[in-house]
């Protein structure tokens, strides 16, 4: 999928960089929900929308993406917020060499959705290696029903699965043109 999003930003393509929406909502409340501010980890950052709505909050963030352009956006649009966020180059299944360790706050908006099952492995064990023992995960996914071009999807079993030792507390239905859940995980 990586080789489809560095072409989407080359040809300026990026229909999911607009997409948070009125999804934007159901992510600040899921932050409400989260002692901090403290160190927070934007995993397939993006254009550092979520970056930055974080940093705004207090958060010192780090965001990290596996393409180039979207760090550039990313972190131009920091700037122009007048927010500092720390923007890697990365990739998400060996993160933990590239940013460090000691988040109490991981969020992702569409990165783990789209991964192979050995992929979703290793992030997986990137996670728990960058994050605090008692760390929330803020997950956005589309539901498994979507194929094709679109990401491959998730649920809350295969979530539940993967990330064994980590609970999910909660769980939003979002329904704005197609089929997708927040899901917030505690780390256990």
């Amino acid at each position: 999928m990586s080789w489809a999003y560095r072409l989407a930003y080359r040809v300026g393509f990026t229909p999911w960089e607009h997409a948070l929406g009125p999804r934007g909502a159901h992510f600040d409340a899921l932050v409400e929900t989260v002692a901090g501010p403290g160190r927070a980890l934007d995993v397939g950052c993006g254009s550092g929308e979520l970056s930055i709505r974080l940093a705004r909050r207090g958060w010192d963030v780090t965001g990290i993406d596996n393409v180039p352009a979207a760090i550039e956006t990313a972190t131009a649009a920091a700037a122009a917020a007048g927010v500092a966020v720390r923007f890697v180059e990365g990739d998400v299944t060996a993160m933990a060499d590239v940013v460090g360790a000691g988040y109490g706050l991981l969020v992702d908006f569409g990165c783990f959705h789209g991964l192979t099952g050995a992929e979703r492995a290793a992030y997986r064990r990137q996670v728990d290696r960058v994050s605090l023992p008692d760390a929330t995960l803020m997950m956005f996914a589309f539901e498994p029903h979507f194929r094709g071009p679109l990401p491959r999807g998730t649920d809350r079993a295969e979530i539940e699965r993967i990330f064994a030792g980590w609970s999910v507390e909660d769980e939003v239905s979002v329904r704005a043109g197609f089929h997708a859940k927040w899901y917030r995980l505690v780390r256990r």
